[in-house]
């Protein structure tokens, strides 16, 4: 124990004294499981039971060692021809790599402290003002509303919309399920519509076959960030009149030719859940140019409650509100976000640069015409190429303290759905594709290792 204590690293190395040959490692938790055993303090250290040591040799690669790296063992004897021990391979001191993760800094601490000590925590102050004012003039629309999450914002704007039962609303399957829920929150039903192979959002190429007398809405899914075809979206729409909603949830900042997402539609709806580029933990918000529509989502937002009259409810509505200790988050969050974006893009460049030349690894494509907001970074698996399918690569990740999560399953197949329809591009996506950690805070030596991880699953 002396000798464990002095190391300060939680075990001892056994050698022979004569020529200094490894002969194994005692951990301070095999001792005390010896003790509880029965072993007395003057037991020899080689009579304590423990399972034998993972040792690697000099000769082996960085990666190669990183792969022996798991919860239970943290340090590696590196051993010469010789079996003697020339170094310990320690695992890095930030051990768990999370998916995504905020960025609270000073500033938001402090906004947040001013919010309390001024009273206003609830659903009135300075803070949501401010907060949607910031938001409008970086989408670049006339009037921003924010709202509880990401989902109320998709509700509050079909039904402004007047969407409601009996109604159809063109969705993609791809996408987080809260898309389609949106839409059966009103009464209406969702229609389920396969991806484009490139930038895996709705094919505008399918649309129009799916379009019947109750159609009244296309939602347009940003999907991880890259923007879609709203273009085309939009002629189809006007062609066929109907309303366009952005599900912007996971585009923060993307551009579409030029344009930030959001403002290209009819009304456009962003997240701040905890893991978003810009969190506010909980929170979302709706951006328009439409007075009308503006003014009839804030209504709805507040109980349906007159804006000249208090108390006075004029409408069915809703307590969608953002509180305003989330919205000093938030403005806090938006006072940064173009370091927040630069450090995404830093990450995904990173990644492709480290992954482009590994088999079976398919990296996020983009279109010419797009500046893609990265919020997770994700890629396929091509199982025949790579060697492994995608879940025994994340299960691989996790055993090395790296979360990696699958891609969104295509709606169209979740029980509550279940339709039946072969969407064939979007259920391949689902099945294959793999969400990196992404978080903004993450080290280029973060990506360097996740990305040896992956290289060495593959060559094994």
């Amino acid at each position: 124990m002396t000798a464990i204590d002095a190391g300060g690293i939680g075990l001892a190395l056994l050698v022979n004294s004569e020529h200094q040959i490894f002969a194994g490692l005692v951990t301070d938790g095999d001792i005390r499981r010896a003790l509880l055993a029965g072993s007395g303090l003057s037991s020899p250290v080689a009579s304590i039971p423990r399972p034998n040591a993972t040792v690697s040799q000099s000769e082996m690669s960085t990666s190669e060692i990183a792969s022996l790296f798991s919860k239970a063992i943290r340090i590696i004897p590196i051993l010469n021809k010789n079996n003697q021990v020339v170094d310990l391979a320690i695992m890095e001191s930030r051990v768990r790599l999370p998916i995504a993760e905020p960025v609270i800094g000073e500033k938001e601490l402090r906004y947040v402290t001013e919010a309390i000590l001024g009273g206003w925590v609830s659903s009135a102050g300075s803070f949501i003002t401010r907060f949607e004012k910031l938001f409008a003039g970086y989408c670049g629309s006339t009037y921003a509303i924010a709202t509880s999450s990401g989902t109320t914002a998709l509700h509050l704007a079909l039904a402004a919309l007047n969407i409601t039962t009996n109604d159809e609303v063109i969705v993609p399957t791809f996408s987080f399920i809260s898309t389609a829920n949106a839409v059966c929150y009103t009464g209406a039903r969702p229609i389920f519509v396969d991806s484009e192979e490139e930038s895996w959002n709705i094919d505008p190429e399918l649309i129009e076959a799916s379009i019947t007398p109750a159609t009244k809405a296309i939602i347009a899914v940003h999907i991880y960030g890259h923007p879609a075809k709203m273009d085309a979206i939009r002629k189809i729409a006007s062609k066929n009149n109907l309303k366009v909603v952005e599900d912007a949830a996971e585009a923060h900042g993307a551009l579409y030719k030029g344009h930030r997402v959001g403002n290209l539609g009819d009304v456009g709806c962003f997240s701040f859940y905890g893991n978003k580029t810009v969190t506010t933990g909980e929170g979302g918000m709706i951006v328009t140019d439409n007075p009308d529509l503006a003014e009839k989502i804030r209504i709805l937002r507040d109980h349906g409650m007159s804006p000249t009259k208090k108390y006075w409810h004029i409408a069915l509505g809703y307590n969608y509100r953002m509180t305003n200790l989330q919205a000093a988050l938030g403005v806090a969050q938006m006072e940064k976000i173009d370091s927040l974006l630069a450090a995404k893009e830093r990450i995904s460049v990173r990644y492709s640069e480290a992954l482009k030349n590994v088999p079976g690894i398919n990296l996020p494509q983009s279109h010419d015409w797009a500046v893609r907001s990265t919020w997770l970074y994700t890629i396929t698996v091509n199982t025949k190429s790579f060697g492994k399918n995608r879940d025994q690569l994340m299960e691989f990740l996790k055993s090395q303290e790296i979360d990696a999560r699958p891609a969104f399953p295509s709606i169209h197949k979740q029980p509550i759905y279940n339709t039946g329809q072969k969407l064939a591009v979007a259920e391949k996506l689902s099945n294959t594709g793999l969400s990196l950690p992404s978080s903004v805070n993450l080290l280029d030596t973060d990506v360097d290792r996740i990305c040896t991880v992956i290289k060495t699953f593959h060559e094994n």
